[in-house]
C-alpha cells in the first residue's frame, strides 16, 4: 500500500471502529459485516469509497452501507 492509502485506510479503522462501538450496523454490498472487511474492500491505491448514511426518525446515524463494491 502507499501512504495515502495506509493513512486512509487507518482513518477508516478507526471511524468505523467508532460506529459499530456505538451500535450502528455496517453493512457491504446490503450484507451485514464488520469493520475489517469493509476497510479490506473499500481501501485501495486510487478510490476511497463513499457509504451511504441511513438515519432514524431523529436523524441519528442507524446504519452505514457500502453498496455496488467489488470484493477482493
Amino acid at each position: 500500500m502507499t501512504d495515502k492509502s495506509e493513512r486512509d485506510s487507518d482513518s477508516l479503522r478507526q471511524q468505523l471502529q467508532k460506529w459499530e462501538k456505538a451500535g450502528i450496523r455496517l453493512y457491504l454490498n446490503g450484507t451485514p459485516t464488520t469493520s475489517e472487511n469493509i476497510e479490506k474492500n473499500c481501501v485501495n491505491e486510487d478510490t476511497l469509497y463513499m457509504p451511504d448514511y441511513i438515519t432514524d426518525k431523529e436523524g441519528r446515524i442507524k446504519e452505514i452501507r457500502y453498496d455496488r463494491i467489488s470484493l477482493k
